[in-house]
């Protein structure tokens, strides 16, 4: 089971019908910390939940590469498939629906033949962008101090292999 999911023992755990769900008379009732409105677990413990929904959707790397291009300028879809390397026609459709879905891009089709369709971000997706943007400064800021922490990490965890 996925840690961080509704259906990870985790989460069931401290819950009346943990013992039943995982099938262990052995689960004990721990009380979950009160993280007030901070609780790290409030939208990734139900399948259901809009916002871990919308999270997985613009987290993606192709969802993030379209919003990225699309900040740019407006594009056309044989456009966007040049410039994603790696990405499907139909990976490339369905991330394009999906985002048009969740308002954050628009898809404009002219009436001329061949049909021209062309693809925008909202006002909305610009927004989103601005947060990716941030993102992608810091990890540009810390990439060094990220790279130095992995090497110190594997070598602590080669030597405890060799133990």
């Amino acid at each position: 089971m996925e840690e961080g999911t509704s259906k990870s023992p985790r989460h069931l755990a401290g819950t009346v019908s943990a013992a039943t769900a995982l099938g262990a008379a052995t689960v004990t009732a721990t009380s979950r910390c009160d993280y007030g409105d901070a609780d790290p677990f409030q939208w990734d413990t139900r399948e259901d939940c809009e916002v871990r929904q919308i999270l997985d959707r613009i987290g993606d790397k192709w969802s993030l590469l379209v919003i990225a291009l699309l900040d740019v300028s407006t594009m056309r879809f044989t456009e966007l498939r040049r410039e994603i390397d790696g990405i499907s026609q139909r990976m490339l459709t369905v991330t394009l629906r999906q985002l048009e879905r969740d308002g954050l891009v628009k898809r404009t089709v002219h009436p001329v033949v061949p049909p021209r369709v062309e693809y925008r971000l909202t006002p909305m997706g610009r927004t989103l962008h601005t947060t990716i943007n941030a993102l992608v400064i810091w990890t540009e800021e810390h990439q060094n101090q990220i790279a130095a922490a992995r090497e110190d990490y594997d070598r602590r965890a080669a030597e405890a292999a060799a133990l």
